[in-house]
């Protein structure tokens, strides 16, 4: 299934029916109004966890309803605990942080008592609609993991690409975006995309058509792999690059965003149900956006 732009994945998310939003320590106005236009669009259904007697009154304020569920924890560290507890519960749940700093958030997801872990490290996918491109693309990992060794490479993947399979794309394409395609020792990204994909061909990864290591311009151009004299079978058709670093995604990610005027989300992967952890700064559209594909991809996740 081609997704190409986060309209088509509103419309899938609302399709699926509405999905348990948890919001930890929900006394934020903004993250509410996010709360409140996934509600409006049929994609989320909200439990509010955190101090009741201020988030009663900001569902007037934003239009929520009234009897939305509030379970009350006035300390948004515990909230936070709570909150991870109660989405565990949830066949089909998402997670999303509130008024809660982020190091007590992720604490409380990888808190072994709340059931949330899995035993893979954390990741960050993010999606982008660019103008005049076909279809939605996907990054990892800009926004958890500052150097990932190849070990942990392989754990993103094993995330990320079951996710994108919940998004409907059976067999993802996938780039390990390197400085070139040539694997050389003292550039130790490209000797972990030459056995990232060696690990593919094994059928590690599941269903994926993978190529590394790869530079952006064979990966975004049919024309520039002429050029270079590259054959590839994903040129101008990836689904999944993966970067090597922390700093690459993220100036990937701002680039597309700021230069290329993409839409953007982003939803954290890893463990047992979607994480979504949006900043202040992203825009009304960007967290309607994350918590629509954290709402595909748990309601994928789970068969429907």
């Amino acid at each position: 299934m081609l997704l190409r732009k986060f309209e088509e994945l509103m419309d899938r998310a609302k399709q699926n029916g509405p999905v348990q939003l948890v919001v930890a320590a929900a006394q934020d106005e903004e993250a509410l109004r996010a709360v409140k236009a996934a509600y409006d669009g049929g994609l989320a259904e909200a439990i509010l966890v955190g101090d009741a007697s201020l988030i009663q009154p900001m569902l007037t304020i934003v239009g929520l309803p009234s009897d939305t569920r509030i379970v009350d924890e006035k300390d948004v560290a515990q909230a936070a605990l709570k909150a991870a507890s109660i989405v565990k519960e949830l066949p089909a749940g998402i997670l999303m942080k509130g008024l809660v700093n982020s190091s007590d958030f992720l604490r409380a997801v990888l808190n072994p008592e709340c059931g949330l872990r899995t035993g893979r490290l954390l990741c960050h996918l993010a999606a982008f609609e660019v103008p005049g491109d076909e279809k939605l693309v996907f990054h990892t990992d800009g926004g958890m993991n500052i150097a990932p060794t190849l070990a942990e490479k392989k754990d993103i993947l094993l995330s990320t690409l079951p996710a994108l399979r919940a998004l409907g794309i059976a067999r993802p394409n996938v780039a390990i975006l390197t400085a070139n395609e040539v694997v050389n020792p003292k550039m130790p990204a490209t000797v972990d995309a030459q056995a990232l994909v060696e690990m593919n061909r094994r059928g590690e990864f599941g269903s994926a058509l993978m190529e590394g290591p790869i530079a952006m311009d064979v990966a975004l151009s049919p024309e520039a792999a002429t050029h270079k004299g590259l054959k590839s079978e994903i040129s101008g058709q990836v689904d999944l690059f993966m970067v090597p670093g922390i700093e690459a995604g993220n100036l990937l990610g701002k680039a597309l965003i700021h230069c290329a005027k993409a839409k953007s989300a982003g939803v954290i992967l890893g463990s047992t149900h979607p994480v979504v952890m949006v900043s202040r700064a992203d825009s009304a559209a960007a967290k309607l956006n994350s918590i629509a594909l954290a709402c595909c991809i748990a309601s994928g996740e789970r068969g429907e």
